[in-house]
């Protein structure tokens, strides 16, 4: 058994989530997950809502509301909408609890002390019309660097550079287009150039294990050959106080949103440990082992326009808390922190042709995708067709032609029919006589699924995966339709072989495409006469704030019965009843009413 950590990113808590957003890093992550509970590894997936920073404050003005408010709202939402697309988080939680201050003070005390940060007098934007901070990411220009028009003040997506705002040509506001105005100001700098020389020999091990997608590791690379001190802090009065002397008691100085918000990995698992009763339990994940043997693997999911942050700026905080940077240092109350193993990052996901934008309506949020279709149908295109190694675009034409004639027509029909002619026959699983040729390579060739998939999904290969399941499910349709059940009358024991032999590769099947499909899953295990129990469900709870801050909701579950991962043998007069289909076949006029949907 190994200890697998899922670090999944924290979507921002400014408002709902729409699908795109879940495509990077929900579904993926939730995936893998299940897969390594099936296999028998122990696995700790956490996450939870980001809600410090300028863009909740602006979010927060224009409601009405305060920050906190806006905070409360949107995270129940997220809360809601990740648990009815069945992520199996074992905590899905936030950034304003009284925990995740602690321990994002504890990293800055610890990165401070061995000597990482650096004070320095730099320019910062200022709305003229508010007089307000405006974050890097809302200050939009054209690169110095590669003259891309659409940079943002921190980075630039196409080149991959670091940027500052002032380094923009013609810098904008993105929030009202008005031109900032610069002024001096004091803040503390990560030093990553003091860290650059460990960032590469982690960076060059982590290509030489050939894990990393290809886009991911030349990025990162990439982004090393101009690596220079970044801003940690920030002028605003939002977020967790810097935790130092002439600083704490300043109420316009707060820490870097990014800088805590990727803490929240480590805080997040030490707030599951705390509420599991073993408030040590974390460090499994999180020390490395004292043998140097059964070190855990951490794997980091997210969109590739956070790659810099989970490639860069986190590895880089944790080799300073740790003090393996040039300036060498010492170990601190939380121990030596692991790196990651791999960033998982994704792609971007359009919609139509068109990039996603709440404020332009071109969107699709999670909760107006569940109300209307099921689950599973969204997960499905996501792992088939989704982002992976490259940007894809989702359209209602493609979702409806996957739903129908892969779910309902491929995986959806074996089911149906499978069961339709056991309960019209036999009303239970019958037993199977002697196998035929035509039997045994069927069987045979659903076994090895078990191994090709679970090898795609183990390697972060999604669209791998489900093509070989999906590619199985249609030999196994290819069988069915050549020994034609239907028409064997006279010998009930040739009838009974063949339905047993369909029965098993559904079980099979259901099991390996369970990661992708958990909720149609248990449906098909019911329909074939079991319990529902292949994949647990997560599940909402109102916690109290573990340090006497306001109770608030997250997911949570308890995963322990996922099914094995491998072969589990039909029992001979397990009842089955005529089933009702498991996935709903789509109205062709789905495309044009979603469609206008938009528009409208």
């Amino acid at each position: 058994m190994s200890r697998i950590l899922s670090a999944v990113a924290w979507p921002y808590a400014n408002g709902p989530r729409h699908i795109g957003h879940v495509a990077g890093f929900g579904v993926p992550s939730d995936v893998f997950s299940r897969y390594q509970r099936m296999v028998g590894n122990d696995v700790l997936m956490v996450s939870g809502s980001d809600e410090h920073g300028t863009p909740i404050l602006i979010a927060a003005d224009e409601a009405g509301v305060t920050p906190q408010q806006l905070a409360d709202t949107n995270h129940r939402l997220i809360v809601e909408d990740f648990l009815a697309l069945g992520l199996s988080y074992d905590l899905y939680t936030r950034t304003t609890t009284r925990n995740h201050h602690r321990v994002v003070q504890e990293m800055f005390t610890g990165v401070w002390e061995n000597g990482y940060f650096v004070e320095q007098t730099t320019t910062g934007a200022i709305s003229p019309s508010t007089g307000r901070t405006l974050p890097d990411r809302y200050i939009e220009g054209t690169c110095p660097i590669c003259e891309y028009d659409g940079a943002r003040g921190d980075q630039c997506d196409n080149c991959g550079n670091q940027l500052d705002p002032a380094d923009l040509i013609d810098p904008r506001s993105k929030i009202n287009g008005e031109t900032p105005q610069f002024v001096e100001t004091q803040h503390f700098f990560l030093d990553l150039p003091a860290l650059a020389e460990a960032l590469g020999e982690w960076l060059d091990e982590r290509e030489a294990s050939g894990t990393w997608r290809p886009n991911v590791i030349r990025f990162s690379q990439n982004i090393l050959k101009e690596i220079r001190p970044r801003a940690i802090t920030r002028d605003i009065d939002w977020g967790i106080a810097v935790p130092l002397d002439g600083w704490r008691e300043n109420p316009a100085k707060r820490l870097y949103v990014w800088f805590d918000a990727v803490i929240g990995y480590l805080s997040a698992s030490i707030e599951w440990a705390r509420r599991s009763g073993d408030p040590e339990a974390w460090r499994a994940w999180w020390n490395p082992a004292p043998d140097g043997q059964g070190e855990a693997r951490s794997y980091y999911f997210m969109g590739k326009d956070n790659i810099t942050f989970h490639a860069q700026i986190w590895p880089a905080e944790l080799l300073a808390y740790d003090g393996l940077g040039s300036r060498g240092g010492t170990t601190h109350d939380l121990g030596r922190l692991c790196l990651p193993t791999e960033v998982v990052s994704s792609e971007f996901l359009t919609m139509e042709g068109r990039k996603f934008s709440s404020s332009k309506r071109v969107v699709i949020y999670v909760r107006d995708m569940l109300e209307r279709y099921q689950p599973d149908a969204f997960r499905y295109f996501v792992a088939a067709a989704g982002p992976e190694n490259n940007d894809a675009d989702f359209t209602w034409a493609e979702f409806v032609q996957r739903t129908n004639s892969e779910l309902v027509a491929g995986w959806g029909n074996l089911v149906n029919r499978t069961a339709t002619l056991i309960a019209k026959n036999f009303g239970e699983v019958p037993a199977a006589g002697e196998l035929a040729a035509a039997d045994s390579a069927v069987l045979d060739l659903v076994v090895t699924a078990f191994d090709t998939v679970g090898d795609h999904i183990a390697r972060n290969r999604m669209r791998l995966a489900i093509q070989e399941a999906m590619r199985t499910v249609g030999e196994v349709n290819r069988y069915v339709s050549d020994s034609e059940p239907w028409k064997i009358k006279d010998d009930p024991e040739r009838l009974a072989t063949v339905l047993h032999v369909m029965a098993q590769c559904v079980a099979d099947l259901n099991v390996v495409l369970s990661p992708f499909l958990p909720f149609s899953a248990n449906a098909v295990d019911r329909v074939l006469g079991g319990a529902g129990d292949v994949q647990p469900m997560p599940r909402l709870e109102e916690v109290e704030d573990l340090d006497g801050g306001a109770a608030y909701p997250v997911i949570t579950g308890d995963y322990s019965t996922t099914r094995a991962w491998r072969r589990h043998p039909v029992v001979p007069g397990t009842p089955v009843e005529k089933p009702s289909p498991v996935f709903r076949k789509l109205d062709s006029a789905v495309v044009e009413e979603e469609l206008s949907r938009l528009e409208g």
